[in-house]
């Protein structure tokens, strides 16, 4: 393989100008870096990234660790990352853990062992998980979409609280009272957040909670599947079920149409992530639409003031709004309810 010697000897200069032209590190005239780049071509020379990480101290690369890369949510959030990093010439080492705290762990450890200058991610696990997990002194890290209480690390969420209430004081302003919730993992934060939205909304309008209508999808297609069955078979069954993911809410369609019934006629859905597919559903998905693409940019912008030194101390915490997106699943409630 071609080394540094073989392009100095070939362009009849010192090793310390075809490093000072590869590196930019030091001034070299316009002509002496023609005839380096001339060299380099004409003997096919590769510059060793390890050997210049190593001198560096940075690979010029990230770590992004996704919980479900099956979830159309993480698309445009990667978009986000991908383009702030590769405007700064970074690459991005991307893991999926599906939900699993040993596979998350794993890519962890391979992360390290890859020397990532930073790492971004949508923890599996819950707040104990964690302890010890990462010391002080590590590669800056950011959480997105879901935290780590305790973690002191900065993050880019959104108000799941603020956005899970607006649907929901929606479906009651529309007539319903039986509004059921198909929620997320239990251990997860944003599952916490939404639940929160959903009995504040409820609570406002002094509706009681009714421990029936809230079942556990656990984030899941075939979860919210199983979820919606129940709370379709119930004796009174609800006018209204939001389910707490976009995932979940295909699993909940599906449901409905096996049931033989009509959206919005007989059952009003909506759920919290927006996709692309839930434009084109029938009928078109109400749905809590997240900035995306928006969390990712600034989850990096957040890591990059970390390791350029243009932010320090305390974590951060960057809280976006979501939106709320009415479309044609959503309608007053069947006549004959109570």
């Amino acid at each position: 393989m071609p080394t540094i010697h073989d392009v100095a000897r070939a362009a009849g200069v010192s090793i310390a100008t075809v490093s000072a032209t590869i590196n930019q590190s030091a001034y070299v005239s316009p002509a002496l870096q023609e005839r380096v780049r001339r060299a380099i071509a004409e003997v096919a020379y590769h510059p060793d990234g390890i050997a210049r990480s190593l001198k560096k101290r940075s690979t010029q690369t990230l770590g992004l660790i996704i919980s479900d890369i099956t979830n159309p949510f993480f698309t445009a959030l990667i978009r986000g990352i991908e383009d702030r990093a590769n405007a700064k010439g970074y690459a991005l080492i991307l893991c999926n853990t599906d939900e699993h705290l040993e596979k998350e762990r794993a890519y962890l450890r391979l992360l390290r062992s890859r020397r990532v200058d930073g790492l971004i991610m949508a923890p599996a696990g819950a707040t104990g998980d964690y302890d010890g997990f990462f010391p002080e002194g590590r590669s800056p890290l950011v959480f997105i979409d879901r935290k780590i209480s305790s973690v002191p690390a900065d993050a880019v969420v959104v108000d799941n609280v603020g956005g899970a209430r607006q649907v929901v004081e929606y479906l009651l302003r529309l007539g319903h009272r039986r509004i059921a919730a198909i929620t997320g993992l239990p251990h997860i934060s944003t599952t916490h957040e939404r639940i929160q939205g959903y009995r504040q909304a409820l609570e406002a309008l002094g509706q009681p909670l009714d421990p029936d209508l809230m079942r556990t999808g656990n984030s899941r297609l075939e979860g919210g599947y199983q979820a919606a069955l129940a709370l379709l078979r119930l004796s009174r069954r609800p006018t209204a079920i939001f389910a707490t993911n976009n995932v979940m809410a295909i699993g909940l369609m599906r449901a409905v149409a096996e049931q033989g019934l009509r959206c919005p006629e007989d059952l009003s859905v909506a759920c919290f992530d927006d996709f692309e597919w839930a434009s084109v559903f029938r009928p078109r998905l109400t749905t809590v639409a997240q900035p995306t693409y928006d969390m990712g940019a600034k989850a990096a912008d957040l890591l990059f003031a970390r390791l350029e030194g243009t932010l320090s101390g305390d974590p951060q915490e960057v809280v976006l709004s979501p939106s709320l997106v009415i479309r044609d699943s959503c309608a007053a409630p069947p006549r004959e309810d109570p």
